[in-house]
C-alpha cells in the first residue's frame, strides 16, 4: 500500500509539475472553478503523509524541488524515499497554524513522524507550486510548569496591515537579546510581566523567562543564537530561523512570536540539533534561503 502511495505520488507530480500557472505571482489554482489557496495545498501536501493521498504531491514542481530537511535526499524521489522509511500507518499529522508571507508558506504542525514531534515546515512557492522545503522537528513534550503544550493557544491572523512592523519588532527582540545578549532592552519588548510561554521548560510571565535563563546558567548549560537567516511573518504572528548552539551542539531555532498592541505577548519554539555533514543526504544546507 506505501509503495503504491510513493508511486503515485512521483507520478503525480511529474505529470501535474509542467502545469504549474503562467501568470507570475500567483498564489492561487483553480480546480474545478474553486480556487485552491497556497495555505490549503501546504495543508493538504502534509495531511497526505497520514493518509497517503497522492493528489497533493501536484503541488510540488518535480523539477525544481530543493530539500532542506538534511535526513531527506533532494527532490521529489528523497521526499517519497523518507515517507517509505516509515513504520506502516504510524503517521499522524496535525496542522494547528498555517501562514502566508510572500512566496513562503510557513505552518506549525503536531506529528507523529518516526515518534511523537513537534514541527515548523516553511514551503517556498513558484507559479503556484511548491519548489522549495525547510524545517525543524523536536520530540514532543509533556505541557511546560504553565501547563501550556507546544501547540496550543490561539491561530487566527489578525492585524495584517501591522505584518512589516512586527516582523521588525520581532527581529530586533532576537538580535538585541538572544544574539546579542543585551538584556537590559529585555523589557522593553514585553507588556509587563504578560507573557505566555509554550517552550516545555519555561513557565508564563517575563519573570519565568528570567528564571528559566538563570537555572540554565547556573547548570553551565548555554544556549547561544549567532544569526537569524530568515524571519516570515503574517499579520500579529512572526516565525524567526536562527543558527546556534544549545548545551555546545550545533543547533537550529525556529520561534514564533504572537504580537499584540506593539508587544511580545506569545511564543512557541521548536530546537533541533544539527546532525554532522557525513550524515546529510543532501547538500543544501540547513540555513541556505532564497531572497
Amino acid at each position: 500500500m506505501k509503495k503504491t502511495f510513493i508511486t503515485l505520488l512521483i507520478l503525480t507530480a511529474s505529470v501535474t509539475g509542467g502545469n504549474a500557472q503562467k501568470k507570475k505571482g500567483t498564489n492561487t489554482k483553480k480546480t474545478n472553478n474553486m480556487e485552491i489557496s497556497n495555505k490549503e495545498k501546504v495543508t493538504a501536501l502534509l495531511k497526505s503523509i497520514e493518509t497517503g493521498a497522492a493528489e497533493p504531491a501536484g503541488y510540488i514542481n518535480p523539477n525544481k524541488y530543493i530539500q532542506h530537511n538534511l535526513g531527506a535526499a533532494d527532490g521529489l524521489a528523497g521526499f517519497g524515499a523518507l515517507l517509505q522509511a516509515l513504520p506502516p500507518n504510524s503517521a499522524k499529522v496535525n496542522t494547528v497554524r498555517v501562514f502566508e508571507d510572500g512566496n513562503f508558506v510557513f505552518a506549525h504542525t503536531d506529528y507523529n513522524f518516526f515518534g511523537p514531534k513537534i514541527g515548523f515546515d516553511i514551503f517556498r512557492f513558484e507559479d503556484g507550486k511548491i519548489v522549495e522545503h525547510w524545517d525543524n522537528l523536536q520530540e514532543t513534550a509533556k505541557p511546560n510548569p504553565s501547563g501550556h503544550t507546544m501547540t496550543d493557544g490561539p491561530a487566527e491572523v489578525k492585524n495584517a496591515e501591522s505584518t512589516n512592523a512586527n516582523k521588525a519588532l520581532v527581529e530586533a527582540f532576537v538580535n538585541d537579546i538572544l544574539v546579542n545578549g543585551k538584556m537590559e532592552k529585555l523589557a522593553g519588548y514585553f507588556d509587563g510581566d504578560n507573557y505566555i510561554q509554550h517552550n516545555p521548560q519555561i513557565a508564563d510571565q517575563l519573570s519565568g523567562l528570567g528564571k528559566a535563563l538563570q537555572y540554565l546558567a547556573s547548570q553551565g548549560i548555554t544556549m547561544k543564537y549567532d544569526k537569524i537567516h530568515k524571519v516570515l511573518g503574517e499579520g500579529n504572528f512572526v516565525l524567526t530561523v536562527s543558527e546556534g548552539s544549545f548545551g555546545g551542539l550545533y543547533t537550529s531555532f525556529y520561534d514564533l512570536f504572537r504580537v499584540e498592541n506593539g508587544k511580545i505577548a506569545e511564543h512557541w519554539d521548536v530546537i533541533e540539533t544539527i546532525a554532522g555533514k557525513e550524515s546529510w543526504k543532501n547538500n543544501n544546507g540547513k540555513f541556505n534561503f532564497a531572497k
